[in-house]
């Protein structure tokens, strides 16, 4: 990280832009491997069912929406990359999707992400309690939205249902 810090920004950011955009483009043909390689067993027609395709269909059409948000996500780019190459999203609607969150990513991660970084990283140099302190108010702020969230859903289901 400390190579890709040292970087003048242009260079940075292409740094991450090629990086990014090799990750998911693996995790993309991962996914349509792995369909591919299912089709030939006997679960495969399962790819075939009603559901599937509606499924199929749902995500070409929304998906490059949810490929470029991914980027903007903690830990859902990944599983998102590889439900599209899942899904046989088409090149023509994924690259696009891909080249759009790739630049979006590279840019937050050269300017707010690696300038958060460092400043944890100087820190976490000088007071390793203050950094650890840190760390475990992000992860309460980050437990307490999920919980909020699934309290909202949960109430919302069971407004629904009655």
């Amino acid at each position: 990280m400390d190579q890709i810090m040292s970087l003048p920004f242009g260079v940075a950011l292409a740094a991450l832009f090629a990086i990014v955009m090799i990750r998911v483009n693996v995790t993309y043909w991962i996914g349509r491997g792995a369909v591919t390689g299912f089709s030939h067993t006997r679960l495969g027609a399962s790819l075939e069912r009603p559901k599937a395709a509606r499924a199929q269909v749902l995500i070409q059409r929304w998906g490059p929406y949810a490929v470029v948000l991914s980027f903007l996500t903690i830990g859902l780019q990944t599983a998102i990359n590889l439900a599209a190459g899942v899904a046989r999203m088409p090149l023509r609607r994924y690259l696009p999707a891909a080249i759009a969150g790739s630049v979006i990513w590279a840019f937050l991660y050269a300017t707010i992400g690696l300038a958060a970084l460092e400043a944890w990283l100087a820190v976490a140099a000088t007071s390793p309690l203050g950094a650890a302190i840190g760390l475990v108010v992000v992860a309460a702020a980050v437990v307490w939205v999920v919980v909020i969230r699934r309290r909202r859903a949960a109430r919302k289901s069971a407004d629904t249902v009655v």
